[in-house]
């Protein structure tokens, strides 16, 4: 089964003004924006299961981008199984990156226990590397960052 972005984030769950200054904050408003979407999800299970995964090993891979990620029941069989949550902040992230610098776009994945979420991973890197990341990191809606995604696809 071919992977979209745009069916992975949902455009309610694109935050273009994240408020948090930490990620374990962002995480929760990211967590937040999903779970009104998916009630069938635990938010408190999601939140413990991606700072879980996080403590294995910084996903502030590319410049200026976190994909966090954690399976976890509950993600079930829609959107190939994986759930996901955009969130960006202009002013930065403290976000203990790779890189050692602030995070200003994050792509969160809650992935089914059964879903491949390698292709969803690879994609989000590609676009971290080109220029659709500008065009996501200064949309004016979730819609525009939709359309980006939608070429990607």
């Amino acid at each position: 089964m071919e992977i979209l972005l745009t069916d992975i984030f949902d455009p309610r769950s694109i935050k273009l003004n994240l408020e948090s200054a930490s990620k374990e904050e962002a995480f929760a408003e990211l967590i937040g924006a999903v779970a009104s979407l998916h009630p069938e999800l635990d938010p408190a299970e999601v939140l413990a299961a991606i700072v879980a995964r996080e403590n294995k090993m910084s996903t502030g891979i590319a410049p200026g981008v976190a994909i966090p990620h954690a399976i976890c029941k509950g993600a079930g069989d829609k959107s190939a199984g994986i759930i996901g949550a955009i969130g960006i902040s202009k002013a930065g992230i403290e976000y203990d990156a790779l890189d050692g610098k602030p995070v200003h776009a994050i792509f969160m994945l809650i992935i089914g226990e059964r879903a491949n979420h390698l292709r969803a991973l690879n994609q989000i890197c590609a676009l971290a590397q080109s220029e659709g990341f500008a065009l996501i990191r200064n949309a004016k809606t979730p819609r525009d960052v939709q359309a980006v995604l939608a070429e990607l696809s």
